[in-house]
């Protein structure tokens, strides 16, 4: 697995970001977001679930794969960035839709301190009467006391 990082050393805080369905952890948005935390004194790691880094290696664009799938890898890149003092899981769309569907879960095993959902897909594209909600109100309330600088 890869990881950019960005403010390293800056915090006992690391963020780890996942992008949105059709644009990677170096886009535009995923690079200004990464900049204003670092600006704040925040550790940022950012990854690529497979079906995107495989895109870079000249794989042909097709949707992300199921959503179990896709949970299993950001539970991968928890384990693959290794320990942290302090472990905020999120994303960009698709990923913080990804990062909010374990939350609960690595909060419970004391693997994470918070969640940062940006820009959450509350429905599927086209299909406005469809939530994608359910689980949030099952999530644990957490504070971000004390987190950030």
């Amino acid at each position: 697995m890869t990881f950019l990082f960005d403010g390293e050393g800056h915090s006992d805080v690391t963020i780890l970001l996942a992008h949105g369905a059709g644009a990677p952890m170096d886009s535009d948005f995923m690079e200004q977001i990464a900049a204003e935390l670092d600006a704040r004194e925040c550790r940022v790691a950012r990854f690529e679930f497979d079906y995107m880094a495989q895109r870079r290696q000249g794989a042909a664009r097709r949707p992300p794969p199921k959503i179990e799938k896709l949970m299993d890898e950001y539970r991968n890149a928890v384990a693959a960035l290794g320990q942290v003092d302090t472990l905020v899981i999120g994303g960009k769309s698709m990923g913080g839709r990804v990062a909010s569907m374990i939350a609960d879960d690595m909060q419970a095993e004391g693997r994470i301190a918070g969640l940062l959902c940006l820009g959450y897909p509350f429905h599927p594209p086209s299909a406005p009467e469809r939530l994608r909600t359910g689980h949030l109100a099952r999530n644990r309330p957490v504070t971000t006391a004390g987190l950030f600088p």
